[in-house]
């Protein structure tokens, strides 16, 4: 008999369009086998998720960049075909931002925590997690907010170089503009035309000392804070294989007992009042020792499933039995257990775990997912392999008269005749620029370029800096993406 109250479904919400985003097939399989009806509002079209024998029905989601309104409309289309109250669980920040701000609204078709309104956006806005975290005494790495082109300059002095920049709030950024929620910057120069750009982002640009990445640093917190704000099921894990290296979401991860990290997430949770799931990254500083919050997710976290404790509740189970007025039974902590993405990491998904493994895609008892990803992601692979061996576009010069009398014109690689020529730095599809629209910018020395078939979403602290090409010519910053986290 299931401890969750099956009449009582659940709507899994997400606007986000990264069609791997694994957390939310983990969600619906989670309530699922606990019996659950699960309804998903999110583009599955072309994503395995569409595959789970554990969802219900499908529903078209809002537009990505959709208004608090039209979010709503959504909601009570599906609501009416629902037919009943049920969960809501949004999976990325927009969502959680807009029903934390609709909750008044959506009663009493949806059931959500109780918490200030602003409460998710004030914790997911990258600029006032760092007041936050100040006033709660919670190591927060250096920031600073330019208030102008030259005074971003300025403040890359400042906080030395490289450093991180941010855009405040990310999930304001348009698509197709080429900016990136997170980026490495390693000039003032660069700094400088970033934040020219603020107009267009749509929210103000941060500038944050860097913490390099290295053995042991990354760490993640998982939780849900119930209706008294006690902080139930999840844990403390460590991110073993990150994707790209030390830059993106977590490939793999092993759930490890951390009394500080546990200890820092409870205080900044009780000082703010916060009421439901949340997500924290964490990166130790290598001099210091001291773990510094980078982002706060408030909303589950990709790989949320690591933390499913011996009686099987994880952060997802808990938010449905507490809003539904049940007792959140907690089992014993599984430490060890790991937490396996197949596709970024292939070879960990097939060595044995003593403490027990959950992988992201596969699952035994509902194997349809597993194969779509696997075709799915072969088709993302070849797609970028393609796009990366393709020659540069550019103009193809006109023939020149040939002149009586003039010395022969020497072969070159474009073939008899054609003269070689100096590529220009910095050209279309020059490595180390962004060539393609929606594809991160890359370097060769970054972690992002190792392999062709790198995510468009992900999430995380930047990479090790590449070094310049020249004093003239910078390399490109490293670039990523918060997913909501998929990112994470």
């Amino acid at each position: 008999m299931s401890l969750l109250d099956t009449g009582i479904p659940a709507v899994v919400l997400r606007i986000d369009r990264n069609p791997f985003h694994h957390g939310t097939l983990g969600a619906v399989r989670s309530l699922g086998r606990a019996g659950v009806e699960v309804h998903v509002v999110a583009d599955c079209a072309g994503s395995p998720v569409r595959r789970s024998r554990y969802a219900r029905r499908i529903h078209p989601p809002p537009a990505p960049g959709a208004t608090a309104e039209e979010i709503l409309a959504v909601l009570r289309r599906v609501a009416a075909e629902v037919g009943r109250p049920a969960v809501l669980i949004p999976m990325d920040d927009a969502t959680a931002i807009a029903a934390a701000r609709l909750r008044a609204d959506l009663a009493p078709s949806y059931l959500l925590p109780a918490l200030p309104a602003t409460l998710p956006e004030r914790v997911a806005d990258k600029a006032e997690l760092a007041t936050l975290c100040a006033a709660a005494g919670v190591p927060h790495p250096r920031t600073l907010l330019p208030d102008s082109p030259g005074r971003a300059a300025e403040d890359a002095g400042r906080l030395g170089l490289p450093l991180v920049a941010k855009w405040s709030r990310p999930w304001l950024l348009p698509p197709g503009s080429g900016l990136r929620s997170t980026q490495l910057v390693h000039s003032p120069r660069q700094a400088r035309e970033l934040h020219a750009r603020t107009a267009e982002a749509g929210s103000p640009l941060l500038l944050q000392s860097y913490l390099p990445p290295g053995e042991d640093r990354d760490w993640f917190f998982h939780g849900y804070a119930d209706r008294s704000g006690t902080v139930r099921a999840g844990g403390s894990g460590r991110k073993r294989l990150s994707w790209p290296r030390g830059a993106g979401l977590t490939a793999v991860g092993h759930w490890t007992p951390n009394s500080e990290v546990c200890a820092l997430a409870e205080r900044l949770t009780s000082e703010l009042g916060y009421r439901g799931v949340l997500d924290l990254d964490f990166r130790r500083c290598g001099t210091t020792g001291r773990y510094h919050l980078l982002d706060f997710n408030p909303r589950p976290g990709a790989q949320f499933r690591l933390f499913a404790d011996s009686a099987g509740l994880d952060v997802v189970r808990a938010l449905h039995l507490d809003l539904t007025g049940r007792a959140v039974t907690e089992g014993e902590a599984v430490a060890g257990r790991s937490f396996v993405v197949e596709n970024y990491a292939p070879f960990a998904a097939l060595r044995s775990a003593p403490a027990g493994r959950e992988l992201a895609w596969y699952a035994d008892d509902d194997r349809a997912p597993g194969r779509a990803m696997w075709a799915l992601w072969a088709r993302h692979v070849s797609g970028r392999l393609r796009q990366r061996l393709a020659p540069p576009a550019g103009p193809v010069p006109a023939p020149r008269p040939e002149l009586r009398g003039a010395a022969p014109v020497p072969d070159g690689p474009g073939g008899p005749g054609v003269p070689a020529v100096s590529a220009a730095p910095g050209g279309p599809g020059t490595p180390g620029t962004p060539g393609v629209s929606g594809t991160p910018a890359s370097s060769a020395s970054s972690a992002a370029a190792v392999s062709p078939a790198s995510p468009a979403f992900l999430t995380g602290y930047p990479a090790a800096p590449a070094a310049p090409t020249s004093p003239a010519t910078p390399a490109s910053p490293t670039s990523l993406t918060d997913n909501e986290k998929a990112s994470s």
